[in-house]
């Protein structure tokens, strides 16, 4: 029976592509550019400026998606369903290097070579963002890339997915809940560590403080591969979990949560705005994976979400570099407010850059890997496999 619960027809998120998901995406990175563009404009005080601010919980929705869409096939193998097995590592790899590095390369060498900000970045500036090591490296987090950190978690939480997988088949089925939440709870104490760390960097940016939220998409893959249980019924009482979610937010949003601004907190408001973060996230993408298959998500699933949900990656690379271009056009410094204005024009030139970026560099090289897949497996004699829906569908890496 649990062996079966992959295709339990009852389960909506056991489809290779979610079209809710991709729409869940899309807001997500809309999420990212509110709260860049609020600070940008003044918006950054009283009680305005802390739900701006708290719209950087965005991050934790991409760090669950990415979660539940590279996890679920390690949750359902575990359970029997050998029609769900992860494909190879070489593979898995293969495609997270394909999907998030060339454009990603493509967008810091046009912003260090272009962006007036950015101008005269030094050699180890321009190595830190090539290899994605900036949040380890003093005083490189630059101009139009300081988003980029959350890329840096992202890939740090791709490189021990394999490892994690591998030491989580030593736990029965019934057991894996519960350690994935256990080590989701242990993160919150990350900001108690007394690290020395150099001046110009960050602990607090490091990947072990955000395991929760990766963890929320964790759990939500190991339920959707699971039969229906108390997680399903709830997640599919809409309402309910709306006001979850924007209960949560309100608390990331206090004082319980950080001062205003940019200004860091103490070790336990940093642990509170985590912990919020994560039941967000998993409150928002719980009904569009738990939900049934006939679950009509009309809003977040028609063509045009789901479009911009695929150019979401590209919006969240460029979408600082579009805030800048936006000042001058409009004849205004920043932190001078207009933030309606800046806020529509960085989404019109933001969405346009990456649709194009996402029809010259994201779509071709993704296909030029699956071309290259097709041809070793007719080489090697294996039956050539459909496309991996985490490639296709899934943990596109976007963060704040």
């Amino acid at each position: 029976m649990i062996g079966r619960a992959e295709h339990d027809p009852q389960v909506g998120g056991t489809r290779g592509f979610l079209p809710a998901v991709e729409g869940m995406r899309a807001c997500a990175a809309v999420g990212v550019v509110i709260t860049h563009v609020a600070f940008q404009t003044g918006h950054s005080t009283g009680v305005a400026g802390r739900l701006f601010g708290r719209f950087d919980l965005a991050v934790a929705v991409f760090f669950t998606l990415s979660g539940f869409l590279l996890w679920r096939s390690h949750a359902a193998a575990a359970r029997g369903n050998t029609g769900a097995a992860p494909r190879s590592t070489g593979h898995y790899l293969r495609s997270r290097v394909v999907r998030i590095m060339p454009g990603y390369l493509v967008a810091v060498v046009v912003i260090l070579s272009l962006l007036p900000a950015a101008a005269g970045a030094s050699l180890t500036v321009w190595l830190a963002n090539l290899s994605m090591t900036q949040i380890y490296v003093p005083l490189t987090l630059t101009a139009g890339l300081t988003q980029m950190w959350s890329l840096s978690v992202e890939v740090a939480f791709y490189l021990i997915l394999p490892v994690l997988a591998l030491l989580a088949r030593r736990l029965g089925v019934s057991a894996r809940v519960p350690v994935i939440a256990a080590v989701a709870i242990a993160s919150w104490a990350w900001g108690w560590i007394p690290f020395d760390a150099p001046y110009g960097i960050n602990p607090l940016n490091w990947p072990p403080a955000f395991a929760s939220w990766f963890a929320a998409g964790m759990l939500l893959a190991e339920w959707v591969a699971s039969p229906i249980g108390l997680p399903h019924r709830l997640a599919r009482r809409r309402i309910l979990m709306a006001l979850v979610a924007l209960a949560a937010f309100g608390v990331a949003a206090s004082p319980l949560a950080g001062p205003e601004g940019l200004v860091p907190g103490t070790p336990a408001q940093f642990a509170v705005k985590t912990a919020m973060g994560a039941v967000v996230a998993a409150a928002l993408v719980a009904p569009l994976v738990l939900d049934r298959p006939d679950t009509a998500h009309r809003l977040l699933g028609n063509k045009t979400m789901v479009t911009l949900g695929r150019w979401s990656y590209g919006l969240f690379i460029w979408h600082l570099a579009a805030l800048a271009m936006v000042f001058p056009v409009i004849g205004e410094f920043p932190f001078n407010g207009r933030m309606p204005v800046v806020l529509v024009l960085t989404l019109v030139f933001g969405v346009a850059i990456a649709a194009v970026s996402y029809a010259l560099v994201e779509a071709p090289c993704r296909e030029a890997l699956r071309s290259w897949e097709r041809r070793q497996e007719n080489r090697d004699g294996r039956p050539t496999s459909p496309p991996d829906s985490a490639v296709t569908a899934g943990a596109t890496p976007v963060g704040l």
